[in-house]
């Protein structure tokens, strides 16, 4: 290959991963969400709500096997509208007592 010759970037492809974490579900529709709450995320960075959702945070993203969100709604709404696909994100799983 000659220096300085560049190939065009190829669109990420959609290929369905094994490890890849199924859609989260709402427990609560956003209407029910709390205005001043997703005022007070939306002030943070896209990377502070990321880390902020990790596992092994105080209150990081919970679900239920059936990926039905516990901890994390006002987050993870701001990160939606800011275009991050939340889908991705570890999350803990929480067992029904």
């Amino acid at each position: 290959m000659e220096a300085g010759v560049r190939f065009p970037l190829l669109p990420d492809l959609a290929l369905p991963d094994a490890n890849q974490n199924p859609p989260l579900k709402s427990l609560h529709r956003d209407s029910a969400l709390i205005p001043l709450k997703l005022v007070e995320m939306d002030r943070m960075s896209t990377e502070e709500l990321i880390n902020s959702l990790m596992p092994g945070q105080k209150h990081c993203l919970k679900t239920r096997r059936d990926d039905t969100i516990l901890d994390g709604h006002h987050r993870l709404y701001i990160l939606r509208r800011r275009g991050i696909n939340v889908d991705e994100l570890p999350r803990d799983i929480i067992e029904k007592e």
